[in-house]
């Protein structure tokens, strides 16, 4: 057998491989979706009766540069209906823009009214979120630890319909599910909800029935202190330090409440650099915090069962590399199979997993997600949507892959912060805005070339009359020229 012959045939295997992989997370997902059905089939549970006293709390609010949302967010916060002797803000501010300027007006203005808030500033942005959670809990005057980001606008009630859920005492953390502002305002937005819904409903509640670890997810949720305090507090060492922080938390026995019918409202990124500093961020946090945490949970004693979901878990971002793969090779293999003589249809099984996706998407939108509508409108909606999205994650997927890497590899980099831009309605533009990018970066150019890598695809497979992969490679296509289109006109040309 000549050398190239045993070229393809790696190839293929890799191909296989990652196939493979995909398939496990895909059948995965659907566990998490029978979990979820079965929660949704026992009555509700009833919210438990507030406590003989109301206890003191802090609300921390990391901020950087948010001169567009943070005078919302302050004036929302200090809406929360509470004890006002109970209730203490902290602005942990890091901003070196007008946002401070703002920031100190608005706190101030509501010192003056007896309010117990404060504008706090660090002599230096060490750690970044982590550093800035860790710095104002060392002040903290709270038995509880309420955090929302900049672009979160709780309902008045929040802490009274949070609070109650500590009368557990093993509870370390209540989370609750994110809504969206601005949904509707364009693909970009309503794609991002598409995939959002289904975490905060099959994910976070198919994990909290089977009794599973959970994650916070950095924001709309609050914490018993002595349990980051017992869980060794916030550490900087990876960008997610909310799910590390969950990890480390629930391996000391503490337990993540999770609330569906609860939700915070938040602002999606509406631009696509965005959302694309927002991926990486989340990508390789999340890669990062599986190689922090991945030997504590296979050390630790928890059931087998346990030990595989919160693999999964913690590996999710690695989807994002498969995918890649499976995109990439895809090309070579479909000519490749003809020539090594491999009947391509064997590669269908692997598709099964695609009927999962379809479940869990379908579940956690038209059943869960979306209020409005009929339900022949929302299965018109999901009919639309549903390859849109698959397009673009597919789109990310290079993006995605290099954060997945830089994580596993070690290779440390800032805490970018997505922009916010108080995007609303359709009338609000982000244009003109601070905080845009304002210059075409490397992968963006490569999202263009592979962009025309598979349109060749497309065109080759027809000239050849080997068609088993044009959906696949138009989709692909579609997926990145959509990424490459947005990136570029996203920009603020200077």
């Amino acid at each position: 057998m000549v050398w190239w012959t045993w070229i393809g045939y790696i190839l293929v295997g890799f191909y296989a491989l990652a196939l493979f992989y995909v398939l496990v997370f895909c059948l995965s997902q659907l566990h998490l979706l029978w979990l979820y059905a079965k929660h949704q089939q026992r009555p509700s549970q009833s919210p438990p009766p507030p406590p003989p006293r109301w206890p003191p709390v802090t609300v921390q609010l990391p901020i950087y540069n948010e001169m567009y949302v943070v005078e919302r967010l302050i004036r929302n916060i200090m809406m929360l209906d509470y004890p006002r002797d109970l209730l203490e803000v902290q602005v942990l501010d890091d901003s070196n823009d007008e946002t401070v300027a703002i920031a100190a007006r608005i706190v101030q203005e509501y010192r003056l009214q007896g309010y117990h808030i404060r504008h706090i500033q660090r002599p230096e942005r060490q750690g970044y979120k982590a550093g800035a959670l860790q710095y104002g809990l060392e002040q903290a005057t709270g038995e509880y630890i309420a955090i929302f980001d900049a672009d979160f606008l709780p309902t008045p009630d929040f802490l009274r319909q949070t609070i109650p859920w500590f009368t557990n005492a093993n509870v370390g953390v209540v989370q609750t599910r994110w809504e969206h502002l601005n949904e509707s305002y364009s693909l970009i937005t309503a794609l991002q909800a598409f995939q959002l819904n289904v975490h905060f409903s099959v994910e976070q509640t198919g994990r909290q029935e089977g009794q599973y670890l959970l994650q916070f997810n950095g924001t709309g949720g609050i914490w018993r202190r002595q349990t980051i305090i017992d869980a060794g507090g916030w550490q900087p060492d990876t960008l997610t330090e909310d799910l590390d922080l969950s990890y480390r938390a629930q391996l000391k026995g503490w337990k993540i409440q999770y609330l569906e019918n609860l939700g915070s409202p938040a602002e999606l990124p509406a631009e696509m650099n965005g959302l694309k500093s927002q991926q990486h961020r989340w990508m390789k946090g999340g890669a990062e915090t599986a190689k922090k945490n991945l030997p504590r949970v296979w050390e630790s004693a928890l059931p087998l069962s346990k030990k595989i979901h919160a693999t999964l878990h913690l590996m999710a971002s690695a989807i994002f590399v498969f995918v890649f793969m499976i995109g990439v090779f895809s090309v070579p293999v479909l000519f490749l199979t003809r020539f090594l003589g491999i009947n391509i249809q064997y590669f269908a099984w692997f598709l099964t997993g695609m009927l999962a996706v379809v479940a869990v998407y379908f579940a956690g939108n038209v059943t869960t997600g979306w209020s409005q509508g009929s339900w022949g409108r929302k299965v018109l909606k999901f009919l639309v949507l549903f390859p849109v999205f698959l397009s673009l994650s597919m789109g990310l997927s290079l993006h995605n892959s290099v954060a997945v890497f830089q994580g596993w590899l070690g290779r440390k980099s800032s805490f970018v912060r997505t922009p916010k831009f108080n995007i609303r309605s359709l009338t609000d533009s982000f244009r003109n805005h601070r905080y845009l990018a304002h210059s075409i970066s490397g992968l963006t150019v490569w999202e263009g070339v592979l962009t025309l890598y598979f349109l060749a695809a497309v065109g080759l497979g027809i000239y050849f009359g080997i068609t088993s992969f044009i959906i696949f490679h138009v989709m692909l296509a579609f997926g990145y020229g959509m990424i490459f289109y947005y990136s570029l006109r996203h920009l603020e040309v200077r």
